[in-house]
């Protein structure tokens, strides 16, 4: 019997505003420990590894588990990088030997009154029914309040 393989597009755009400066935010994607921190650690998650060339054409790859589940590894490339301003990136994520998506994702990093707000949009084809785009916005509003936790520690 023949596996159908399936891809669902699918794009979606998360916009938060920080009480901190747009160098502070940047800083918190453009640093390695700090973005490590918000971004891969966790109650729950056991982080393998995690690599970052913060530069356009350079890489990011992490590995890591949720309560000793199966590996899921996450694969980012930079493609433009504006200081304080935008980041865009390409990443696929998998979960085991299955790959569950790849995305073209774009940060945008503006002041606004005494903070700064951030707009995460990301376009992406999604394997197989293996996440679902809604899960995956899930996800990311979820890392998105990690960086907010992260910048009032480190205010």
């Amino acid at each position: 019997m023949t596996h159908q393989s399936s891809v669902v597009h699918s794009t979606f755009s998360i916009e938060r505003t920080y009480p901190v400066s747009a160098s502070r935010v940047f800083a918190a994607f453009s640093n390695p420990a700090t973005k490590r921190r918000w971004f891969a650690e966790g109650e729950g998650w056991e982080v393998e590894e995690f690599t970052v060339d913060f530069r356009e054409g350079g890489n990011e790859f992490s590995r890591f588990r949720f309560k000793g589940g199966p590996e899921i590894r996450n694969y980012t490339t930079y493609q433009d990088i504006v200081p304080d301003q935008r980041i865009v990136l390409v990443y696929s994520m998998t979960v085991g030997e299955k790959r569950l998506s790849a995305s073209l994702a774009t940060v945008e990093i503006v002041p606004a009154g005494n903070g700064t707000r951030l707009t995460y949009t990301e376009q992406g084809a999604f394997f197989d029914g293996a996440d679902m785009p809604k899960a995956r916005e899930e996800g990311c509003r979820a890392l998105f309040e990690a960086l907010a936790e992260e910048l009032r520690k480190t205010q």
